[in-house]
């Protein structure tokens, strides 16, 4: 960790700028938080910038605006903030302050603040760091709570009392466990105590920032590290308790199956190792959603879960609405994966029809590769040889599905007769009837009886057609 190359990277524009700013209006400047972090721990610098400023901001962002936004900027009332765009960073502007949560409310109460009080309000150590931008000091490191030590210890720690910093803003309790994901780093046995003891007051914090901090828990390099704490800490059972049903393995008559709870953190950490793609990450945690629901013993077979991926799919809306999650194509995507999840495995024997590979390859669509990602993600088995036996036979089956898909050209597939070429082949009007011919024709083509061509597809139409309308007494030319 050098701390004199600090200084280098306040060599832009940016921060002489507001540097000159804050004399003018006689207003202390500094730089804040993970900019400073992450420059001590990666030696890089992101390209978003907190900003504190001693006494009124507005005049300081005013000024900066002009410079380097054409006057623009946004400005965040409710929370005392305001942010500008210079270029490629994105500079959040906050007045020193001290806030509180009072009882219930959702709302902290602020006030402004000397640097002191200011430093005193932070979440960690390591977000505590503070880099001078003022003349007389410029890039002078303000360490006031020995951040670096934590930093090289890999250790959160809160710069007052655990039990204040977490009972005044409860959601730094899910941001603790987000840096330690994040970072790799350990929580502080005393600040992990307190979350322990605070955790019900994450109830006063809106859903909305609440899955803001769970999804990027999730999309870290190893989201299980970080659910994992939020289970053994109790925040996941705030929000999330379908998932904490998982947890847990039932045995009757000395049979027992998997805790899919640890099955779900597992695949979601083989998801992460191949796809940065959040609404994948959320199928793997989704996948077994309904096996606590499905959960049956038969004495003869042991457990069962059937029905599972169905039901689970049924209950990802809901979830989704709960949680503030989009209700969008990115739900629709989440629940179509839930839903055939299981159909590729279904795949591996040999006996299985190219029939069948089809109905897949359109059912899945263009979420065709995600479904296959999620599906090989989920064999999670410890067992070296079983492992690397069920691999080998899910190469197989993508094997099958890549053939299959090449020669019958089925990804995105529409069938080739619409509804209006039935209607206006056979004179008919919408309804049922048109429902049954093209389907007909559907069917036929996934079945292989017809070839996926136009032409082809438009004489069984006619064929099939004829025969559909005289069982219903129809009479046709």
């Amino acid at each position: 960790m050098n701390v004199k190359n600090l200084s280098s990277f306040l060599d832009h524009p940016i921060f002489y700028v507001l540097s000159e700013i804050g004399k003018s209006h006689n207003q202390p400047v500094y730089v804040v938080g993970g900019f400073i972090r992450d420059i001590l721990l990666f030696n890089k610098a992101k390209k978003e910038v907190d900003i504190v400023v001693v006494g009124n901001l507005l005049p300081i962002v005013e000024d900066f605006a002009r410079i380097f936004s054409r006057g623009e900027y946004a400005i965040y009332e409710n929370f005392g903030t305001a942010m500008v765009c210079a270029g490629d960073y994105r500079i959040e502007f906050v007045s020193a302050r001290k806030e509180s949560y009072r009882g219930e409310s959702r709302k902290p109460f602020v006030q402004p603040a000397t640097l002191e009080e200011d430093q005193l309000r932070r979440d960690f150590t390591v977000n505590a760091f503070y880099l001078s931008l003022n003349q007389e000091n410029f890039g002078t490191l303000i360490d006031p709570f020995n951040g670096q030590a934590d930093l090289e210890k890999k250790i959160l720690r809160t710069p007052t009392n655990p039990d204040i910093t977490f009972s005044e803003d409860p959601l730094r309790m899910l941001r603790a466990v987000r840096f330690a994901t994040q970072l790799d780093f350990q929580i502080a046995p005393d600040a992990l105590e307190s979350i322990k003891k605070n955790v019900e007051r994450l109830k006063i914090v809106s859903q909305e920032r609440i899955t803001d901090e769970f999804n990027k828990i999730i999309l870290t390099p190893i989201p299980s590290k970080g659910l994992r704490l939020l289970f053994d800490t109790r925040l996941l059972h705030q929000f999330f308790p379908e998932l904490v049903r998982l947890q847990g393995i039932e045995i009757i008559n000395g049979i027992g199956h998997k805790d899919n709870f640890y099955h779900t953190l597992k695949v979601l950490d083989n998801v992460a190792k191949v796809s940065d793609n959040l609404w994948l990450r959320w199928a793997a945690i989704l996948h077994d959603i309904a096996k606590p629901i499905t959960k049956k013993f038969d004495e003869k077979n042991g457990w069962s879960f059937h029905g599972h991926d169905d039901k689970g799919a049924k209950m990802v809306p809901g979830i989704f609405k709960r949680l503030r999650l989009p209700l969008n194509e990115k739900m629709k995507y989440v629940q179509k994966l839930v839903e055939l999840h299981l159909r590729p495995i279904a795949l591996v024997d040999e006996e299985v029809t190219d029939s069948a590979i089809r109905r897949l390859i359109v059912d899945a669509g263009e979420y065709l590769e995600d479904l296959l990602l999620l599906c090989k993600a989920d064999i999670t088995t410890r067992d070296t040889q079983k492992l690397q036996r069920y691999l080998a036979n899910f190469e197989k089956v993508e094997q099958r599905i890549k053939e299959v898909e090449e020669r019958d050209r089925l990804r995105n597939w529409q069938p080739p007769i619409t509804g209006e070429m039935v209607m206006q082949y056979f004179n008919l009007k919408p309804g049922p009837l048109v429902g049954l011919i093209k389907n007909a024709v559907r069917e036929a083509i996934l079945e292989g009886e017809i070839p996926n061509e136009e032409s082809i597809a438009y004489q069984y139409m006619i064929e099939k057609g004829k025969k559909i309308l005289q069982e219903q007494g129809i009479t046709t030319n």
